[in-house]
């Protein structure tokens, strides 16, 4: 099983290329590029030709570009703008070999059905997943464990993709949004493997839920969440995927030197995965 980072774990003290040197450091296999930041801000000084070589000249490879946000009901105007980043960040995986775009849907909607929701995820995702497949690029919706979230639930996720009917279209499943508003076990057990395209690993302080925030999450292992039932029942559907990526928000992790964060990193993730696979 390989290991993946996701840049938001130590982003308000690194870079990209800080990012880069720790996963080789401490053996990361993988990194998800945060769109939103890090990758923009590396483009300020390097050429996207510039990265493509390092991967080409390095064991760590692009995972994800992490993240297409609040894809869903938006305005026309909106939309068009999402479908631009799209654009943008399919030419970057062209080039640098990264095959898939991560997509959170929209928060805070007011007074919009969740058939309106879901008729505007299918559409979207549809268009979407036509853009990607165009430069052999997949789309993954990353569901948000959160009442604000208009997609908050695996099973909200996994009807959606299934109306949407596309090969290069699945789901990222977060462990922590998968606890955050109690996603059932069942359900994951009833879906198939093969359109779980990205796994978030992470954990939780035992807050209620439906009140976990981001801040709230914590080393693998070290929280409440049943990583082993989740990544067992992965396994059991047919997740034929070979990499687990660790995504962590945490105001102290923050704090810490990135070095730091890598390497307890590491070490954390290497427990679940180890007893796991």
């Amino acid at each position: 099983m390989k290991l993946s980072m996701n840049e938001a774990t130590a982003v308000e003290k690194s870079n990209l290329e800080t990012d880069l040197a720790l996963c080789e450091k401490y053996g990361y296999d993988m990194i998800e590029l945060r769109t939103m930041e890090c990758l923009p801000d590396y483009l300020k000084k390097h050429s996207i030709e510039e990265l493509a070589a390092y991967f080409k000249s390095h064991k760590v490879k692009p995972l994800a570009f992490n993240t297409l946000c609040y894809f869903n009901s938006r305005t026309p105007e909106d939309y068009a703008g999402i479908l631009a980043e799209l654009r943008q960040m399919c030419e970057w995986g062209d080039k640098i070999g990264c095959k898939t775009v991560i997509t959170v849907p929209t928060v805070d909607l007011h007074k919009v059905t969740r058939a309106e929701i879901h008729e505007s995820a299918i559409a979207c995702l549809k268009e979407m997943g036509a853009i990607a497949a165009e430069h052999g690029m997949r789309i993954s919706l990353e569901f948000i464990g959160h009442p604000a979230a208009s997609i908050n639930t695996f099973q909200e996720a996994w009807e959606i993709i299934q109306a949407v009917d596309r090969d290069n279209v699945g789901i990222t499943v977060d462990c922590f949004h998968f606890h955050g508003m109690g996603s059932q076990i069942s359900d994951l057990a009833k879906a198939d493997g093969k359109k779980i395209f990205i796994v978030h690993l992470n954990d939780t302080e035992d807050f209620p839920i439906g009140s976990l925030l981001d801040e709230d999450r914590v080393w693998p292992g070290t929280g409440c969440i049943d990583l082993d039932a989740i990544l067992q029942t992965l396994k059991k559907i047919g997740w034929k995927q070979d990499v687990v990526s660790l995504e962590l928000f945490r105001p102290e992790y923050y704090k810490m030197d990135p070095d730091d964060v890598y390497r307890i990193g590491k070490a954390k993730s290497d427990i679940v995965i180890q007893r796991n696979f």
